[in-house]
């Protein structure tokens, strides 16, 4: 699991075996790398649960695997349980360590209960993750998750940067027709 406690100071993160470039946003402050850190949180959810999926179906039967499972057979089945739970209880302990982590982080800044708001009853996040509320507090109506603001964030970057692109070449174009409409001009008036 990639978290705070792995963050190398030129804004990387490194995990199992992996390097992953941050958006320098994440390493600006504490509170910054402590969001990052319970989204890695998050991730590792994920694959506890698939862990814990697969390692159920090692324990089933041989006879019960679908042609499609994939699972190993005979010795090989009990080593890649052993690997599966292995891994649950790492990520498991890493997910505590994170979540710690965190809740001491808030005791430390002090932030007073009142100030974090429970989502209200029957409220259901969002399959991408759950967002800022719109500024009248409403938090179903268009809940959005971090990945679908990302995307569009990255959506407007892209068209800033492409209008940003076609004004510099209209300005060129424009400059050079100007430089030639003036050149024209100079080379008429030097024959007349």
């Amino acid at each position: 699991m990639a978290t705070n406690r792995n963050a190398a100071p030129g804004g990387s993160l490194s995990g199992a075996g992996q390097t992953q470039e941050l958006d320098p946003i994440w390493m600006s402050s504490r509170t910054a790398r402590q969001i990052y850190a319970l989204g890695e949180v998050e991730k590792d959810i994920s694959r506890l649960l698939s862990l814990a999926a697969s390692s159920i179906s090692l324990l089933t039967l041989p006879q019960t695997d679908g042609a499609n499972d994939g699972l190993p057979q005979g010795g090989e089945r009990s080593e890649q349980f052993v690997l599966e739970v292995s891994e649950y209880f790492e990520r498991l302990d890493n997910i505590h360590i994170a979540i710690r982590s965190s809740l001491a982080h808030i005791r430390q800044s002090r932030i007073a209960p009142s100030a974090i708001n429970a989502p209200p009853p029957g409220f259901v996040p969002p399959s991408l993750g759950v967002g800022l509320p719109s500024s009248d507090g409403d938090l179903q109506k268009e809940s959005r998750g971090l990945q679908e603001e990302r995307v569009e964030r990255d959506a407007w970057k892209g068209i800033l940067d492409a209008l940003t692109r076609l004004k510099e070449q209209r300005d060129r174009d424009r400059a050079a027709k100007d430089q030639l409409g003036r050149t024209a001009m100079d080379a008429q008036m030097s024959t007349t």
